[in-house]
């Protein structure tokens, strides 16, 4: 008989208070490889808190959140952002937060540098070994670009970009850093209808293509409801549902949540 394999991310009863105000209160969230999953809720229900947590900006008060990759196990909950993201957990923001200065290149290329194959030495003399690995980096880079059609781009500084391509840059920059499980955290926030279908697309493309795992907070339900294979829904920081889209479109707590009244 074949032994189940762990979840890629399980996430144990996790809790999170600012003050007096439990933002996140006892949520279990488990992602299996390769699945893409939703995580929903209105404004103010902790789902970027969650994220926080999963990431390193916030140490849970209690829970446990463990990473499995390559057969290996890792408790990440409390370690360093940098940390987490070398055990191959990447992410976007709800508010982009990209190195507006930098060229739209060179956002991606930082990213890269977590994974460079030479020595401080090679990069201070920029010797062979040094030149040969920053030219594949941005051989690399560009072809993440080309993805997003920011290629022709790539020397502009980000700020120039518009909002939809600043959002794109920032997914790019995101999955530059070679991650098995991406966390997109609004990616269609205010995006047009064309725009937010084209990233649908992009989106199911992207996890076919690199062979990723997603978890993904959006208040676009025609996006979720399209790609997520499972959804969980948070209110007032608690688990309130978790299904299918078409359990959870049904769901009577999940329409009160959303409506704000009960649903008969």
């Amino acid at each position: 008989m074949e032994e189940k394999r762990a979840p890629l991310l399980n996430i144990e009863k996790l809790t999170k208070s600012f003050g007096g105000l439990t933002a996140v209160s006892d949520v279990s969230i488990y992602v299996e490889p390769g699945e893409l999953v939703g995580l929903i809720g209105p404004n103010g229900a902790g789902k970027t808190t969650v994220f926080n947590m999963l990431t390193g900006v916030y140490v849970p008060d209690s829970g446990a959140i463990t990473l499995s990759r390559e057969g290996r196990e890792r408790k990440i909950n409390g370690l360093k952002p940098h940390v987490i993201s070398k055990y191959g957990l990447a992410r976007t923001f709800q508010n982009i937060r990209l190195f507006k200065d930098l060229t739209v290149l060179e956002n991606v290329m930082i990213a890269m540098h977590k994974n460079v194959k030479y020595k401080l030495p090679s990069a201070i003399l920029h010797g062979f070994k040094y030149q040969k690995e920053e030219k594949r980096l941005r051989e690399e880079a560009e072809k993440l670009l080309s993805i997003f059609e920011l290629d022709d781009k790539k020397s502009e500084p980000a700020r120039n970009l518009s909002y939809g391509d600043q959002r794109h840059l920032e997914i790019a920059r995101a999955l530059a850093t070679d991650p098995v499980l991406l966390l997109l955290d609004e990616p269609a926030a205010g995006m047009n209808p064309h725009e937010t279908a084209a990233l649908t697309k992009t989106i199911a493309w992207l996890r076919k293509e690199y062979d990723l795992t997603i978890l993904l907070i959006e208040h676009d339900m025609s996006l979720v409801m399209k790609i997520c294979e499972r959804i969980y829904v948070l209110d007032y920081g608690m688990m309130i549902a978790t299904g299918k889209p078409d359990e959870i479109k049904s769901n009577k707590k999940v329409i009160e949540a959303y409506l704000g009244e009960n649903v008969d």
